[in-house]
């Protein structure tokens, strides 16, 4: 199995006996998710880079992540997420793995596998680089092309047997949505025969990009149910030679999820220029401050920088939030959610069943149904011929770097 890095230790409710109490202030931290570049060969239609790029600061630099991450291990964090965009465009990774690891933080390179080649991927197992985590888009070559922008599944499997071959821990990741869904028993084979240690099943969250193309990415309840069937038997089938994570999208739940384990509580998220971010998506609020590295230091940003602050604990909560049983479970669902669906970062995240909007989520689940049959189109693709099947268009980023 690949090694998981240790859960952290829970915050104590109230002291042991007879020591003082803890000073107040937020948990700890436990992941840095370190953006280090939104440049990508890649253009997948579902991209988490901003849709706008125009404006952002330099990318920061080898020494200012170093102190970062010296930084982020005296707040407590325990590992390190390198990713982007494509981190292997940073030709100082090798110096950056290693800083990573000199601070003992387990530390994960999350890639495209695109740039990679194998003698660089000794040079990163050899500065202290713990797994690889690689994404695919589907196991069909054409209908991968169409959601990453190029032809790269060969390319992409080789890199996984390099990964298996060095002996660094393997995670497979794809994220699931209406095109490759019905390839699911296919997408799991061939986790299993590249050897990967970790299968990570994400359906698609709809922000950013991928909420410029939820028509196209939406699924039915029904692919979604029989996904959940067929990760049921694999994980039957499987045991532990490979660990199934799945998750499955908010628009098909009663009840959010606990986002990032709750805003501020777990994770930091460091932008390629320097802001320190709740989540990936946060920069989309408007009406936060959010600090940078390279003027403040990560400790005073977690435990005082406005963006943080803004939405930990319950003050902040509306009803029907503020007064329910679940608001120290999923704390108020996904803000950036709540804001690109409602205009209003503080409302209720609509994939609530209890939020005031929510026929917002069912009105899209509604389309989604109604679209069986329909196929995605790319944007610039030769026109269809008018004999066949209706097209929805697929909007892709542009190409960055």
């Amino acid at each position: 199995m690949t090694p998981t890095p240790p859960t952290p230790t829970p915050t104590p409710t109230s002291p042991p006996a007879g020591a003082a109490a803890p000073p107040p202030g937020p948990p700890r931290p436990y992941t840095l998710v370190a953006e280090l570049t939104y440049r990508c060969p890649l253009r997948c239609a579902y991209c988490s880079n901003p849709i706008a790029l125009a404006g952002l600061g330099a990318e920061l630099d080898t020494a200012t992540w170093a102190r970062v991450f010296g930084e982020a291990e005296a707040l407590g964090v325990m590992q390190v997420t390198l990713t982007g965009g494509e981190p292997l465009v940073r030709t100082d990774l090798e110096e950056l793995v290693r800083a990573a690891r000199e601070r003992d933080l387990f530390t994960t390179l999350i890639t495209s596998g695109v740039p990679l080649e194998r003698e660089r991927l000794l040079r990163l197992r050899d500065a202290g680089l713990d797994g690889v985590q690689l994404s695919f888009q589907d196991v069909d070559p054409a209908a991968a092309a169409r959601v990453a922008g190029i032809e790269a599944l060969a390319r992409k499997q080789e890199v996984a047997g390099w990964v298996k071959a060095l002996e660094l821990p393997l995670t497979v990741n794809i994220v699931l949505h209406r095109e490759n869904l019905p390839r699911l028993p296919a997408l799991i084979a061939l986790a299993e025969e590249l050897g990967a240690n970790r299968l990570e099943l994400a359906h698609v969250q709809y922000l950013g990009w991928a909420l410029l193309n939820r028509d196209v990415l939406l699924p039915t309840a029904a692919m979604i149910a029989g996904a959940r069937a067929t990760v049921s038997a694999a994980r039957v089938r499987l045991g532990d030679r490979m660990e199934i994570l799945s998750v499955l999208p908010d628009y098909f739940s009663d009840r959010p999820r606990a986002c990032m384990e709750g805003w501020g509580r777990r994770y930091l998220v460091i932008a390629p220029d320097g802001r320190v971010l709740p989540c990936q998506a946060a920069h989309t609020l408007s009406g936060l401050t959010f600090d940078n590295v390279a003027t403040r230091g990560l400790g005073e940003i977690w435990r005082d920088g406005d963006a943080f602050a803004r939405f930990r604990g319950e003050s902040w909560m509306p009803d029907p939030c503020r007064s329910c049983e679940r608001r120290r479970i999923d704390f108020g669902g996904c803000r950036c959610q709540a804001f690109q669906l409602t205009g209003d970062m503080q409302a209720t995240d609509p994939t609530c069943g209890l939020a005031p909007r929510h026929d917002l989520v069912r009105a899209a689940r509604s389309a989604a149904e109604s679209r069986a049959g329909e196929s995605p189109a790319i944007e610039g693709a030769a026109p269809t011929p008018e004999s066949a099947a209706p097209l929805l268009r697929l909007r892709r980023p542009p190409t960055v770097g």
